[in-house]
């Protein structure tokens, strides 16, 4: 969230035995392996010359629910093979709260779902528009069923004509067990 806002640090370190402390800036945006330069908050200048330039690797904090790629969030939707069948709002995680996510009918396990500049902002210098946030999507199914869970997922079993794995022509449809 700091890097999405921008934030302020109270920093204290040990320069030339001496302890100093510094408020400084972070801009929105601010990326891993960026640097920020401090003017003359850096070592003493010599021979009354300006004081050097202080400067701040910035690493980012690996956030619980979102990995970052570049501007854009990535996260796990889990969803039930009802949902993706048949569709679904689902309420999902951003950076600003939650917010309501349509899934649309037939979604498979590994298709991404884009929710438009909710992910970083482009940082300083750069354009102001924002990354996007995906949710990754992985179709979770119930470990035990209830009896009537079961009978529902039998008879869709019989019904259904929907084949996921192509069938070799020729190969025979029979179940054999290894």
């Amino acid at each position: 969230v700091q890097a999405l806002q921008g934030c302020t640090l109270h920093l204290a370190f040990i320069d030339a035995g001496e302890r100093r402390e510094l408020e400084v800036k972070i801009p929105a945006g601010v990326r891993s392996g960026q640097k920020l330069r401090l003017r003359g908050k850096g070592g003493k200048g010599q021979r009354g010359g300006e004081d050097g330039d202080l400067y701040l690797h910035i690493e980012l904090k690996p956030h619980p629910g979102f990995r970052v790629d570049h501007q854009d969030l990535y996260f796990d939707l889990v969803l039930t093979p009802w949902e993706a069948a048949l569709g679904a709002e689902v309420t999902v995680p951003t950076l600003e709260g939650e917010v309501l996510l349509s899934v649309p009918t037939g979604t498979s396990s590994g298709k991404k779902l884009r929710l438009r500049g909710r992910g970083l902002p482009g940082g300083p210098g750069a354009a102001t528009r924002r990354g996007d946030m995906y949710a990754l999507v992985r179709i979770d199914v119930p470990a035990t069923l209830t009896a009537q869970e079961r009978q529902l997922f039998e008879e869709l079993s019989r019904t259904s004509t929907f084949a996921p794995r192509p069938h070799p022509p020729g190969a025979s449809h029979e179940h054999t067990a290894s």
